[in-house]
């Protein structure tokens, strides 16, 4: 019985976390190619730096979604989905939970690589930590702080990637700049 009521507590207190990071804004430089998202696992490292986040369960799938509607409402590319495109982001995702100055502290730590058929394009690690609370007792002490962290972390992989625009078109295309409401473009 007293087993039964351990596994019923512990399992009740998971924290299963859903995020959905928004691009702070639409990109000013569209890349005129095709983009596919491949999101591996996510490797997560507890507060003592063993493996795993006690307490905490954030789905693959909740991850790939995140990463894949973020790169699509960012439109730096013609289209981003899951399928065989033009290019292939691949994104690594580490997840590091310290505790520092009495607070959490969430780093989301993004590996990627941009490829095409040809072979690997360029190479990119971006970080980026979150301030949590003191205590994790509701799910909202870990979800806040991973989304702003992940938040942050495609906000610096996206600013990169659209700085290297040039390395991924392909022949003699130029990046399409979309200019402010009421300014041309040189030369207009």
């Amino acid at each position: 019985m007293l087993l039964l009521a351990l596994y019923v507590t512990g399992v009740g207190c998971v924290h299963r976390i859903q995020v959905t990071p928004l691009p702070a804004s639409v990109s000013s430089i569209t890349i005129p190619r095709t983009l596919q998202a491949v999101v591996s696992p996510i490797a997560m490292e507890g507060a003592d730096h063993r493996p795993g986040i006690a307490l905490l369960e954030w789905p693959h799938l909740d991850l790939k979604q995140a990463v894949l509607r973020y790169l699509q409402q960012r439109s730096t590319f013609t289209s981003v989905s899951p399928d065989p495109a033009d290019l292939t982001l691949r994104v690594a995702t580490k997840l590091r939970l310290t505790s520092r100055g009495g607070l959490y502290h969430y780093r989301v730590v993004l590996q990627a690589e941009m490829s095409e058929a040809a072979g690997v394009i360029k190479s990119y690690r971006v970080e980026h930590t979150a301030a949590g609370s003191s205590v994790r007792w509701v799910t909202a002490s870990d979800r806040n702080p991973i989304e702003t962290a992940l938040q942050g972390a495609l906000e610096d992989l996206m600013r990169q990637v659209e700085a290297d625009g040039a390395l991924y078109l392909s022949g003699t295309e130029q990046p399409l700049q979309k200019l402010p409401h009421g300014k041309s473009s040189p030369g207009s």
